[in-house]
């Protein structure tokens, strides 16, 4: 992996403490290094984000400025985090366009199923609900971001080719095992994402009443 550019310091500090005590402390290592190329990205579209709203005129909402630009660290986080695991910029990744596509598993819930009878059930329940938890603010954050109003079935649609994209890089830069298992619970994560949007939205309107 490359050198850390916010977090080095502090991911050295943890280290030094917990690398040896945490069976598992590789995931604290990808997700230091997600949570760093995040920042990195977010910084980027802040400055892109500033200098569109500039040429255009357009007159400024801070509240939805600020939800986009959380938006973004997500969106750069989540594909830190599946996709791009090794690197910081596109020309670092070598992509794999020759691969056999039996290497991807199309068969609904096998590899699960297989995680759940190994030796530890922590892969299984990152696996399981980490991949719908990871979706929940896409159904959150999309249809309050967006101007137009969209529906439930809009938004399942949108977090489902989301994932496929996700998948779909995973298999071409070999970075991660392409699993419809994951499309599958990511989806569902973007439908319970946006069912909270929805009740927080009825909340709302009812305290107002």
């Amino acid at each position: 992996m490359s050198k850390m550019i916010f977090l080095g310091p502090l991911y050295d500090y943890i280290y030094r403490l917990y690398a040896m005590k945490i069976n598992h402390f590789p995931l604290i290592r990808l997700s230091f290094y997600a949570v760093d190329k995040a920042i990195l990205y977010t910084l980027f579209f802040i400055v892109l984000r500033f200098i569109w709203v500039k040429l255009k005129n357009k007159k400024t909402n801070f509240g939805r400025e600020f939800g986009l630009t959380v938006f973004a660290f997500y969106i750069f986080l989540l594909f830190a985090l599946t996709v791009f695991r090794d690197g910081y910029f596109l020309w670092q990744f070598k992509f794999y366009f020759h691969r056999p596509l039996s290497q991807i598993n199309i068969i609904p819930l096998i590899e699960t199923f297989k995680l759940s009878k190994g030796q530890s059930l922590v892969d299984f329940f990152y696996n399981l609900y980490g991949n719908i938890v990871w979706f929940v603010p896409m159904g959150v954050f999309i249809p309050a971001l967006t101007k137009k109003h969209l529906g439930f079935f809009q938004v399942v649609l949108i977090g489902a080719l989301i994932s496929t994209s996700i998948e779909t890089l995973q298999f071409i830069l070999n970075t991660g095992v392409t699993d419809i298992d994951d499309v599958i619970f990511n989806t569902l994560g973007a439908a319970v994402g946006y069912l909270l949007y929805f009740v927080g939205k009825w909340i709302k309107r009812l305290i107002k009443i």
